[in-house]
């Protein structure tokens, strides 16, 4: 969630993401912080590297939790979720990596350790995780692993 907070106030979001907004805001910054606007050696250029990195990061992020996205992707998230199992799973401060055995990873944000420990004892942790996870957090797809298990 910290995450979240951070890039949402780089771009000046509030409330839900507005994918028009954000890219107006992204294109501003890019051209604010663009590396190639500084001399080498320049202080500033040091740090406009590393604030353009932040931008394209921050922004990719956002559009990858957007409404838009979410709906435009929700047919192939239901299928994963519904037709593909948990291969393997990761918990760090509150938010949960699950990678699926289609070899998609999506990750959910805001999961108590709680929640999470709760998640492992389960007897079937593939039907707690649809009961209280997968439809009840915050959550975008980060990656396509590699090997399909």
């Amino acid at each position: 969630m910290k995450r979240i907070n951070e890039y949402k106030k780089l771009f000046n979001v509030t409330g839900n993401i507005d994918l028009k907004e954000l890219k107006t805001s992204y294109r501003n910054l890019v051209k604010e912080w663009h590396p190639d606007k500084f001399q080498a050696g320049d202080a500033k250029a040091e740090e406009a590297e590393l604030k353009s990195q932040q931008i394209i990061d921050g922004y990719h992020f956002l559009v990858s939790i957007a409404p838009e996205t979410k709906a435009a992707t929700l047919e192939e998230y239901t299928n994963t979720i519904n037709e593909s199992g948990i291969a393997d799973f990761k918990h760090k401060g509150l938010l949960l990596e699950v990678t699926f055995q289609d070899g998609s990873v999506y990750e959910y944000f805001g999961v108590t350790r709680n929640l999470y420990i709760k998640f492992v004892n389960a007897d079937k942790p593939l039907r707690f995780a649809k009961r209280n996870i997968f439809n009840s957090f915050l959550y975008r797809k980060s990656k396509k692993a590699d090997m399909v298990a």
